[in-house]
């Protein structure tokens, strides 16, 4: 007995087989690729430990920073030692090869010909400065400041910038009440923030 196969069936048949098969090859290929990324052997998935030493958004008026404070004095002994390899001692002039900017000078240079964007001349807000420098410094170890060395820091920079006075504790209240000098050089972005749950 003979069966009569319709082309179009053999057809729909081969273009099954066939996406059956590269279905197969890409499954493959994911699993090696998975597999793959398991065995470099360094790093780890951070834990929630890890995520809340940096999951933070402080607001220009103090909202969301962490407790703590910090003075002048304190500020310049921990900038010595943490900071001023790469800034430079004055601030002005940070160190040629670091890729480091100047934290001081430039006010009223902005709308120049030759800006010169530092804290003291462009930076909005202080609650900027805390954040750049919880996340990002120094340059070596990241992350590693406490709060109260990161608050006297900042007592340190606003000051030498003639921001703030020697006498001021920077804290989570004192940041929401530094007048950064380009507080108004930004236009306010009107669009609603879309992915912003914060309320």
């Amino acid at each position: 007995m003979c069966t009569t196969i319709k082309p179009s069936s053999l057809i729909n048949c081969c273009a099954l087989t066939l996406s059956m098969f590269f279905a197969a090859e890409i499954q493959a290929e994911i699993q090696a690729e998975n597999k793959l990324e398991k065995t470099y052997g360094f790093g780890k998935t951070a834990s929630a430990a890890d995520i809340a030493k940096i999951d933070i958004d402080v607001m220009p008026d103090g909202r969301g920073a962490p407790p703590g404070q910090g003075n002048y004095a304190e500020g310049k002994k921990i900038y010595t030692s943490k900071c001023a390899a790469c800034h430079g001692i004055d601030m002005a002039k940070p160190t040629k090869g670091t890729g480091a900017p100047a934290l001081r000078g430039g006010r009223g240079t902005l709308t120049s010909g030759n800006p010169k964007k530092t804290v003291e001349s462009y930076w909005p807000y202080a609650s900027t400065l805390f954040d750049y420098i919880k996340r990002a410094m120094p340059f070596n170890a990241p992350g590693s400041m406490s709060n109260n060395e990161i608050y006297a820091v900042m007592a340190y920079i606003l000051t030498e910038g003639k921001i703030i006075d020697k006498k001021t504790v920077m804290n989570t209240k004192a940041i929401a009440k530094v007048k950064m000098p380009n507080r108004d050089g930004f236009i306010p972005d009107p669009r609603p923030e879309k992915f912003n749950n914060h309320k």
